[in-house]
């Protein structure tokens, strides 16, 4: 953890002294979740994401990108049973990041191809489980909040990884991006295995 906040602070330090050409954006779309380690039959959790973000240059094509995102992440099982029974349990978790990466630009056409990396730390705020269909004795729907503080905590408040990023911006400040998201923290307590976030995202944005 230590590692990840020193390697955020000298993002920030080394993107100070371009400040002259920062510009700025706003991206959103989809984000398809699931867990490390949290079973075979696992299926995309859809949910969305919002990020506002500062492009600071450093050098030719290259700049450093701090933001401020909020994440929609989790994971969802189905469950069949002999094609007359079956069950859905789904796991809907909302985190607020603060991912720096740094972007490497490629003048292409009548814009720029972009590619990413960095460090980002997350806080889980809320989150939700769902149950529906049919499992033993039990038929309906229920939910019910998670729980992220206390000894019987369900998750974690802390999140942290590295972002992967993919994209094009066209000279117009348009921008389409694919992305993927590698927790590498424990997100539930007394796990035997380390169960971390897996996101790929997909959306569009604008940097002006």
């Amino acid at each position: 953890m230590k590692k990840i906040l020193l390697s955020l602070g000298a993002a920030f330090l080394l993107a100070a002294g371009a400040q002259a050409q920062t510009s700025w954006g706003l991206k959103a779309g989809v984000n398809l979740g699931k867990y490390s380690n949290f079973g075979d039959d696992q299926k995309n959790n859809t949910s969305f994401h919002v990020t506002g973000f500062a492009d600071l240059p450093v050098a030719p094509n290259f700049s450093i990108q701090p933001g401020v995102s909020l994440q929609g992440k989790g994971t969802r099982f189905y469950e069949d049973y002999d094609g007359i029974a079956g069950a859905e349990f789904s796991r809907n978790v909302m985190s607020i990041e603060v991912p720096v990466n740094a972007v490497y630009w490629i003048p292409a056409g009548t814009g720029s191809v972009f590619l990413g990396a960095g460090p980002y730390i997350g806080f889980n705020v809320s989150g939700k489980e769902k149950l529906k269909g049919n499992l033993g004795d039990y038929n309906g729907e229920t939910e019910w909040d998670l729980n992220f503080s206390g000894d019987n905590k369900d998750m974690n408040v802390i999140d942290a990884g590295a972002n992967f990023m993919l994209g094009y911006k066209l000279y117009n400040g348009l921008l389409i991006n694919a992305g993927y998201n590698l927790g590498l923290t424990q997100l539930v307590p007394n796990a035997d295995n380390n169960v971390s976030n897996r996101v790929w995202s997909f959306g569009v944005g604008f940097q002006f």
